[in-house]
């Protein structure tokens, strides 16, 4: 059984924040979420990502990365038993269905590339802070810029 949780303090805490407990309050109703396929999300290094996700069956044709408005969108479509011929399985362990795999993204945040490597995929990614929003140190004059001027 799952309990539901009240984001409703974050609204009233987090002046400016509203996107983040809004995304907070969506990730809590969602009832239930695909674990397919398996992926990890690690951080290679200040401010740069990997996705690794598991793929394993899927060629590099049949999966399609699109990145669009902070969403990191990975789909992969595999083609129908028609066009890959008969097979009969005696069992069948590896999961060869289609998915779509959905990545909010935060602000300043790229993919920079991608690759395929042991029936891994591999998405980097990279956030880019711009130089008007990174800090910056004010120096103290000791006088009033405003003081003195006619208005």
């Amino acid at each position: 059984m799952r309990t539901s949780t009240d984001f409703s303090p974050l609204y009233r805490s987090f002046i400016g924040f509203d996107h983040l407990a809004g995304l907070m309050d969506k990730a809590a109703r969602t009832e239930k979420q695909s674990s397919y396929p398996p992926y990890n999300v690690e951080l290679i290094a200040d401010d740069k990502y990997r996705i690794t996700m598991a793929v394993a069956g899927f060629a590099e044709t049949e999966l399609d990365i699109e990145s669009k408005q902070n969403n990191l969108i990975i789909t992969g479509t595999k083609t129908t038993d028609a066009e890959k011929g008969e097979r009969k399985f005696l069992h069948q362990g590896i999961a060869e269905r289609n998915f779509e795999r959905k990545f909010q993204l935060g602000d300043h945040v790229k993919v920079i590339g991608a690759f395929m490597e042991n029936g891994l995929l591999h998405v980097d990614l990279e956030r880019e802070i711009p130089e008007a929003l990174k800090p910056r140190k004010i120096a103290i004059n000791g006088k009033s810029l405003l003081e003195g001027k006619p208005e």
